[in-house]
């Protein structure tokens, strides 16, 4: 049997269902979105913690490791590139990027690959064992080293080498050679500290941003105007085409003054003959008497009709607030203490929202509550997350 409400109509029960549907589809993907970068943080937290080489992984390698050199990392497929003009790089930062871009597999312009082999990576210095030789990068004379954001490449320059050159590698390698170059800079200038206490900020930090799961809307939330095809939009839109179109109608079929020539051609009784008027007699007008003078009367000249576009409203600040036209944010000002009426329509209110005796706040799982300053304020809603201001 369908269900039907207190008006024996369905179309509220259709609306909520929808509703739901769609918050949670939006919840769903958002809250995939940041697992999948809470667990790359992690695991960058954990390799910067256990980060470590060994001097056996250079065994077989055609280079001699000085005492105390452990290898990290090795690549085979990597290219050399140098930069065909003067070029000056920033200093080494413990910069950790734990979002990269979208890396296309290209060269840069400016740039001419020299020589491929092997990349390895030791706690002391960058080598590429190519087949034209042996190219180094010592971490102690690095004086600068820049990542392209929108290519593969990663250059670096040295105190004792005049031109600039760097690795051009594979997409998928890049990200992990980029850290790993990263955490074995920092571990060569006793640094790799501050990079763990970075990630752990980050994590931090992201933690906050965790998504909540949307409350349930219920039919008696549907408001007259969901029943319309596209809601509060179309009303809105019908209402502005509703106020525009008589006036383009308007400016394309302007009202004609009577009198005027326009008038006079449009009319087609003013075309045809005029009937005949009785004639009156003759009257003599004496020659000596001059006739006035008709006084010329100048029309003045009709303004020209502004057509300046209406200026555009500032881009407003929400920090996270859903768009309101009562410019509630969550950025700051003032507190609320009596919310705007149709305030429901655009936040997600807590059952009982205006039974609350205090000022606006949002809970924890995302609704609002008039509660604010109370002991009891979102209550049953895990908890106070953020003031509302205005």
């Amino acid at each position: 049997m369908t269900k039907t409400d207190s008006t024996g109509s369905t179309w509220r029960y259709r609306w909520a269902h929808r509703q739901n549907d769609r918050r949670q589809r939006a919840f769903r993907d958002a809250d995939e979105a940041w697992r999948r970068r809470d667990d790359e943080l992690r695991r960058l937290y954990t390799l910067a913690g256990s980060f470590q080489g060994s001097a056996e992984a250079g065994v077989g390698l055609p280079m001699e490791l000085a005492p105390g050199e452990v290898v990290f990392w090795t690549l085979p497929a990597a290219q050399l590139v140098e930069v065909r003009h003067t070029a000056v790089l920033p200093a080494p930062e413990l910069t950790v990027d734990p979002d990269p871009p979208a890396l296309r597999p290209r060269r840069p312009e400016g740039l001419k690959v020299t020589d491929a082999g092997l990349a390895v990576l030791t706690n002391r210095r960058l080598v590429l064992l190519g087949g034209r030789g042996r190219r180094d990068w010592a971490y102690g004379r690095m004086t600068g080293l820049a990542h392209d954001p929108a290519a593969p490449v990663t250059l670096i320059q040295v105190l004792d080498r005049r031109r600039t050159s760097g690795l051009l590698l594979p997409t998928s390698a890049i990200a992990d050679f980029r850290f790993k170059l990263t955490l074995a800079f920092a571990d060569a200038i006793e640094q790799r500290a501050a990079v763990v206490a970075q990630l752990d900020e980050l994590i931090a930090e992201h933690a906050q941003t965790q998504p909540f799961r949307p409350g349930i809307v219920t039919p008696a939330q549907a408001r007259p105007f969901a029943r319309v095809p596209g809601g509060r939009r179309t009303v809105a839109v019908a209402a502005a085409l509703a106020l525009v179109v008589p006036a383009i109608l308007f400016e394309s079929n302007p009202p004609v003054r009577p009198g005027s020539d326009v008038a006079s051609a449009a009319t087609p009784a003013a075309t045809a003959t005029p009937a005949p008027q009785p004639v009156a007699p003759a009257v003599q007008v004496d020659a000596t008497i001059p006739p006035k003078p008709r006084k010329k009367t100048s029309a003045a000249p009709t303004p020209a009709r502004s057509r300046t576009a209406a200026p555009r409203p500032a881009g407003e600040r929400r920090c996270g607030a859903p768009a309101n036209p009562f410019g509630y944010d969550f950025c700051g000002g003032y507190r609320i203490r009596k919310p705007a009426g149709r305030i429901c329509d655009y936040f997600e209110c807590a059952p009982g929202f205006w039974s609350g005796r205090g000022y606006l706040l949002q809970c924890r799982d995302g609704m609002i509550s008039l509660t604010g300053g109370q002991p009891e304020a979102c209550a049953g809603h895990l908890g106070v997350r953020r003031t509302v201001w205005t």
